[in-house]
């Protein structure tokens, strides 16, 4: 090891981070990889991994100055890149957002009343309380999206039709959250995008804006996402509301360069309507970029912590009118053992499929009680245009299985006509 060999400390070692891992080391930087999970994949390809929970902040701070570390990374995840930034302000290092300004963009109340300020528009909300349901409903109309405060991920969130599915669910939704109150939003069904943006010197330049498309698989569930696809064909009309409208949020928190997504909503002649805005890279999209486009965001991850200009430089030649098609297909499952995922195998050597996932093998079980993987199976399919990759997803809708031993289907199915 040289004395000024690089050492970064990697937040995460899932999947996701394994390319990150090894794009590092590509550069000659000496990686540090932690979180709680003690088979990580990522670790395995690490100079050196710590089994250390990633919401430990004063630990991970320790671990970073007993490895000399001179910089920290994650992405990918709102737990992660707000563990990241606690770490980095408490270790000393540098991170693209204070802890102060990423709050807005982890505590529901204050990122709507951020977008409030900053006339940006977004679904009607508001905090509801076990004890006065009625009153904290007045104003509302169902149905509601009702979800924790800062909780991660979809966990909790649910749509309610009555203020008695509200009440019967509230103590549930309230355990995934730090918080004894809920948000309830007004339902917004336009249409739906993943917005991928990189503020550059207080500037957002947008990276993509793809297609978010969701089934309702079950009364009082929110809708699933079936699949994300890149790049959407409403990106030259939404690019410059998009971009201002992120400009506007980095400006506000603080962020002077580096990563800026959200999720909106869009009705024809209304414009963007916001749902959330995250301080990091969505997951289990980024990849799918890279297959559209050629920008590995790996790379930009990298070259935000020890290569600023390069990092800009990259996201300046970058166009969002995607050179190719790619889309994530994500397909969801009832509780039960898995027996035969034959049909899964075979749809996943179509020529189109450049990734196939199966997160259960036969013999493994699906339960939701217990902890069940984010989907059953997930793959990512390329075209030339999007008329392939629609061709391929309906193929691929309409003929996937996945069966217990008894023959019974264990994919969540749309009902009819509504995929």
């Amino acid at each position: 090891m040289t004395t000024d060999q690089h050492r970064l400390v990697i937040l995460g070692s899932m999947d996701e981070f394994v390319d990150l891992v090894k794009r590092a080391r590509a550069r000659g930087i000496y990686t540090i990889v932690c979180d709680g999970y003690e088979n990580g994949p990522a670790k395995a390809h690490a100079d050196k991994a710590y089994l250390e929970d990633v919401r430990h902040t004063d630990a991970i701070a320790d671990i970073c100055r007993d490895e000399r570390a001179d910089g920290i990374i994650a992405s990918f995840s709102d737990l992660l890149a707000e563990c990241m930034i606690d770490i980095a302000d408490a270790a000393g290092l540098p991170a693209y957002l204070k802890p102060e300004g990423e709050r807005y963009l982890r505590e529901k109340p204050l990122m709507k009343q951020m977008f409030a300020e900053l006339a940006i528009p977004s679904p009607r909300y508001e905090k509801i309380h076990l004890d006065t349901l009625e009153d904290d409903f007045a104003a509302m109309t169902f149905p509601c999206v009702v979800k924790p405060v800062n909780g991660y991920g979809s966990h909790g969130v649910f749509v309610a039709s009555s203020l008695d599915e509200v009440r019967e669910r509230f103590a549930d939704t309230a355990a995934q959250s730090s918080f004894d109150y809920l948000m309830a939003e007004e339902y917004n069904d336009g249409r739906e995008f993943n917005i991928m943006t990189w503020i550059v010197d207080g500037e957002a330049h947008i990276i993509s804006i793809a297609d978010r498309e969701k089934v309702p698989f079950e009364k009082g569930e929110i809708p699933q996402v079936v699949r994300c696809a890149y790049p959407s064909p409403l990106t030259r009309a939404l690019h410059d509301e998009a971009a201002a409208i992120a400009t506007k949020i980095a400006r506000y928190v603080g962020l002077e360069n580096g990563p800026l997504c959200m999720q909106a909503f869009y009705r024809e002649g209304e414009g963007l309507a916001l749902c959330e805005a995250a301080g990091r890279i969505f997951g289990y999209e980024h990849e799918l970029v890279a297959l559209a486009s050629g920008l590995s965001i790996e790379e930009l991850l990298l070259d935000l912590v020890y290569e600023p200009e390069a990092a800009k430089a990259r996201v300046l030649a970058h166009s969002p009118l995607l050179p190719r098609h790619a889309a994530g297909l994500y397909f969801h499952g009832h509780d039960g053992e898995v027996a035969d995922i034959s049909a899964m195998d075979a749809l996943g050597e179509l020529p189109q499929v450049v990734e196939y996932l199966p997160f259960y093998q036969p013999g493994e079980a699906i339960s939701h009680a217990t902890g069940a993987k984010p989907y059953v199976t997930r793959y990512y399919v390329t075209g030339a245009d999007r008329q392939e990759v629609d061709a391929v997803t309906e193929k691929i809708f309409s003929e996937a299985s996945v069966r217990d031993p008894e023959g019974r289907e264990l994919l969540l199915k749309a009902p009819e006509g509504t995929c």
